[in-house]
C-alpha cells in the first residue's frame, strides 16, 4: 500500500496586486511585500533589517527558546523588533507604519522574551498604517529615526507629521 502524503497549505507572501480584478483567490488580502522588519539593538545603538523576522527566523532568534516569562531570559540584549511598512503616495513612497515590539534575548542561556501574539498584532497595525513607538524608550527612538533617515531621505521626507513627532525627542 502506497502512502499518500498530505498537502501542506504553507503561508504564501502574495506579490504585487492581489486583487487584480480577477475576483478570484487572494483578493481582500492584505500584501506583506511592502513592509520591513527593522531591529533596534538597545545596549549598541544600532539598527538593521533582518527580514528573516518575517518568519521569526532572524539572526537575533536563531537558535532561542522564546517565553512570555521575562525571568528566564534575565541578563539578556534588549531589542526593538519595529515592522516598517512603506507606502506610496503621488509624491512619492513615505513611511506609513511603524510599529514597535519588545524582544530580550539571553545568548548565554539560550533564552529569549518575546510576546508573539504582540509581533503579529503590531505587524498588522502597521500594514494598517498606525503609527505605535510610544513605548520605546527615547535612545532607541534616535536610533530608529536617524536609521529611517539615512536610509532614505526622501521616503523620510514624505512621511507623516505623526511619525516625525512620535520619534522626536
Amino acid at each position: 500500500m502506497e502512502e499518500k502524503k498530505k498537502k501542506k497549505m504553507g503561508f504564501n507572501i502574495i506579490k504585487d496586486e492581489p486583487t487584480d480584478g480577477h475576483g478570484g483567490f487572494g483578493v481582500g488580502s492584505l500584501t506583506l511585500e511592502n513592509i520591513s522588519p527593522v531591529f533596534v539593538d538597545v545596549e549598541e545603538k544600532d539598527a538593521f533589517i533582518d527580514i528573516g523576522a518575517m518568519h521569526a527566523r532572524s539572526t537575533v532568534e536563531k537558535g532561542i527558546k522564546f517565553t512570555t516569562n521575562r525571568e528566564d531570559s534575565e541578563g539578556g540584549k534588549a531589542y526593538w523588533l519595529v515592522w516598517v511598512t512603506i507606502d506610496r503616495k503621488a509624491e512619492g513612497p513615505y513611511y506609513a507604519g511603524v510599529t514597535a515590539c519588545e524582544m530580550v534575548v539571553n545568548r548565554e542561556k539560550r533564552r529569549g522574551y518575546k510576546l508573539l501574539p504582540d509581533h503579529v498584532n503590531k505587524m498588522d497595525k502597521s500594514m494598517k498604517r498606525h503609527i505605535m513607538v510610544e513605548h520605546m524608550d527615547d535612545s532607541s527612538k534616535i536610533v530608529l529615526a536617524d536609521f529611517l533617515k539615512n536610509h532614505n531621505q526622501e521616503i523620510w521626507d514624505l512621511s507623516s507629521e505623526q511619525l516625525k513627532k512620535a520619534l522626536a525627542i
